[in-house]
């Protein structure tokens, strides 16, 4: 059977981190998440003031049971553009599902979420067998669906040959 496990040396830092070192990572970015909504997203001020929490009162992943959810109708009651968290300028790319049980749900990406984005999905594909030198075929849709572009940039940082077929043409694919 072929070993498909990547060398430890190309590992980023966090997949080798500890259980510890994960929460401490998480617990950080929730924290600083909660406070960036809170501070950026009228509607979660809202939320959060009426649940009776505040950013600072999350001090354990634990705690973040005692934040409100958000559901798809807080999105719709927000479209298009009501839960974006940073000025409509810093937007690079607007992405959004595809309506078909309402309004659709439209999400911005700034630079930083695309290239965030792009290391994830790298980091997908390098953990299901992918390699830098493989080609890979990309059947998502490159529409206003995520999943294509998503799936591109990420074998791209992989290192990866893309082929950006998209969805439908099945004899061709």
């Amino acid at each position: 059977m072929l070993d498909l496990t990547p060398p430890r040396a190309s590992l980023d830092p966090i997949e080798i981190a500890s259980r510890d070192e994960i929460a401490a990572l998480q617990l950080s970015r929730l924290q600083a998440t909660l406070r960036h909504a809170y501070d950026n997203v009228p509607h979660y001020r809202a939320a959060f003031d009426a649940a009776g929490v505040h950013p600072d009162d999350c001090r354990a992943l634990a705690d973040l049971a005692k934040f409100p959810f958000t559901a798809k109708a807080d999105l719709r009651d927000n479209y298009p553009f009501g839960m974006f968290a940073v000025p409509r300028e810093r937007i690079a790319r607007v992405h959004a599902s595809s309506g078909t049980t309402g309004k659709a749900t439209v999400v911005g990406y700034t630079k930083n979420d695309i290239d965030v984005w792009a290391e994830v999905v790298a980091r997908s594909i390098r953990a299901s067998g992918g390699r830098a030198g493989m080609m890979c075929h990309i059947a998502y849709g490159y529409g206003l669906f995520t999943g294509g572009l998503g799936a591109h940039y990420g074998a791209e940082r992989l290192g990866c040959t893309v082929v950006p077929i998209s969805g439908g043409m099945t004899e061709r694919q």
